[in-house]
């Protein structure tokens, strides 16, 4: 009977890991920065993570947020959509399907804690493309609401199911379903959930 509720468990565990292999993302950061020269600490910086969670994240145990993403991109000079695919494409289109979106779970925030949501990544082949659209889906389990993030750039939501909260400096601002905002992402901010539910947002980044 334990069999029964743990073979879900372990199943969903591997192809979490196996996603997160599949593109790399954390042996792409560690190669680029060693490539560049650059230490754990100087990332660790940048980023506002410490260098351990750094690391973390350089061996695939813990993913970083969208924001800390984009500053890491920035910090080693690529896209976003680097981290997710291997080869790029040279054409003037993509299409993504259902099935080959590129999610990232284990989310973990400056503190250590976990951060409550996962994401998809939506397009990631084009190599000169200036947008960065992500799909999140805000989990039900209590977040840490303390920690806000900025990066370059500006952002657009919109609030696909469920009802959140956009944290913007000193304001917050409520958003329920077919709601939408978009912002200069340089002022700190933070998506929270609004609710007992789910809540699930696009998000689209323009560096």
């Amino acid at each position: 009977m334990l069999n029964f509720f743990l073979t879900p468990l372990i199943t969903r565990v591997i192809k979490t890991k196996e996603n997160m292999e599949g593109f790399r993302i954390g042996e792409k950061i560690k190669a680029l920065r060693q490539k560049k020269g650059l230490t754990l600490q100087a990332v660790a910086k940048e980023t506002g993570f410490s260098s351990g969670l750094i690391s973390q994240i350089e061996n695939n145990n813990v993913s970083p947020p969208i924001a800390t993403l984009s500053r890491i991109a920035r910090c080693l000079d690529v896209r976003m959509a680097y981290f997710f695919d291997d080869e790029g494409t040279t054409e003037r289109y993509e299409v993504v399907r259902n099935n080959e979106r590129r999610r990232v779970e284990r989310v973990i925030g400056r503190k250590g804690t976990k951060h409550g949501y996962s994401y998809e990544a939506l397009a990631f082949r084009l190599k000169t493309k200036k947008m960065e659209p992500f799909l999140l889906t805000v989990s039900a389990e209590k977040l840490d609401e303390e920690s806000l993030y900025s990066h370059d750039g500006e952002e657009f939501w919109m609030v696909i199911e469920g009802e959140t909260e956009l944290v913007y400096d000193t304001r917050k601002i409520e958003l329920k379903e077919g709601d939408c905002v978009y912002f200069d992402s340089s002022v700190k901010h933070r998506l929270l959930r609004k609710g007992n539910k789910e809540a699930k947002v696009l998000v689209v980044i323009c560096r």
